[in-house]
C-alpha cells in the first residue's frame, strides 16, 4: 500500500511540473509579477497577502505571522519564506494522497493569538530565527497546544536555535525538548521514512529532528515538531521547476504528509 502511494506521490509531483509547463507564459508572467510567493523574480518582491479564505470546516493549511502586519509578504519578512506557492503545492499532494480533501488554492495566515486559531489543528511557523511574540500571543499559543493543537517549525538553522528556544519556553517554561530517531511514530505515520540523513536544499547536514510532547511524556503525543538545521518546505515551494530532483522533493513532500497525518490522528 505504501509502495503504490509512493508511485501516486511521484506521478502528482511529475503533475505539477506537468501544469506548470501547461501554464506557460501565463505561469512565467504570474512569477515575474510576484504572483506565486516563490516564483523567479517573485521572491525578493512585495506581494499582497491574500484574504484568509473563511471557515468551512476543510483542511487549511496556517501559516503563523509574527510581528507587525505590513499587509505583504516578502524575502525580508522571514515568516513569510515560500508563501503561498510552497503550501499550495504540499495541499495539492496531500489532497492526491489522502481523503482529507483540504484547501489546495486558499491558505490562511493568523497570528498566535488570534481566536480564528483554535478552529485550525495544525499550524505551521517558518524561520523561528526572527520570532518574536507578546504575552498574549504566548499565553494564547501555550492554550492552543495544550487543547490539542499540533505546531509545525521549519526552515532555521545553528544560530537561530537560541531565539527560538527563548521564545518556545515563554510559551512552555516547563517543556523538554527531545532529539528524534528514525523509530518515532512520526515518521512512520503515513509514509514509512527510511532515513532521517534527508536532501538538503542548502543547508549544511545533518537535519535535525526535535519535539516537545504533551506533558513531558514521550509516550503521549507531540505537541511541537521541529525541523531545525533544514527547510522542507523550499522544496515544496520549487518542486514545479525541475531546480531539485524530484526524489528530493518527495521525501520532503513525504514527511510534510506524515506530519498532517499525526497531526489530525493524535
Amino acid at each position: 500500500m505504501i509502495s503504490r502511494a509512493v508511485r501516486r506521490l511521484v506521478y502528482a509531483i511529475v503533475g505539477v511540473v506537468v501544469l506548470g509547463s501547461a501554464l506557460g507564459s501565463a505561469t512565467v508572467l504570474a512569477q515575474r509579477r510576484g504572483g506565486f510567493g516563490g516564483g523567479f523574480g517573485g521572491r525578493n518582491r512585495r506581494e499582497a497577502i491574500r484574504p484568509n479564505t473563511p471557515y468551512d470546516g476543510r483542511f487549511t493549511f496556517v501559516r503563523v505571522r509574527y510581528g507587525p502586519d505590513y499587509g505583504y509578504v516578502s524575502q525580508g519578512l522571514p515568516w513569510s519564506h515560500d508563501y503561498p506557492a510552497g503550501e499550495q503545492h504540499f495541499m495539492k499532494i496531500l489532497n492526491e494522497l489522502s481523503y482529507l480533501n483540504p484547501h489546495t488554492e486558499e491558505t490562511n495566515i493568523l497570528t498566535f493569538d488570534d481566536p480564528a486559531l483554535f478552529r485550525y489543528p495544525v499550524a505551521y511557523l517558518c524561520e523561528p530565527g526572527g520570532w518574536t511574540m507578546s504575552d498574549q500571543e504566548a499565553a494564547s499559543l501555550r492554550t492552543y497546544l495544550q487543547k490539542g493543537g499540533f505546531m509545525i517549525v521549519d526552515d532555521f538553522r545553528m544560530q537561530h536555535w537560541g531565539n527560538f528556544e527563548t521564545q518556545i519556553m515563554r510559551v512552555l517554561p516547563e517543556a523538554r525538548i527531545y532529539d528524534l530517531d528514525i523509530n518515532n511514530p512520526i515518521f512512520h505515520a503515513f509514509f514509512e521514512i527510511k532515513t532521517l540523513d534527508v536532501p538538503q536544499y542548502y543547508d549544511p547536514p545533518p537535519a535535525i529532528f526535535r519535539a516537545i510532547y504533551e506533558a513531558n511524556d514521550p509516550s503521549k503525543r507531540i505537541m511541537v515538531m521541529i525541523n531545525y538545521n533544514t527547510d522542507i518546505s523550499e522544496y515544496w515551494e520549487w518542486s514545479d521547476t525541475g531546480l531539485k530532483p524530484i526524489d528530493e522533493s518527495n521525501e520532503a513532500y513525504k514527511l510534510g504528509v506524515n506530519y498532517i497525518i499525526y497531526g489530525m490522528t493524535h
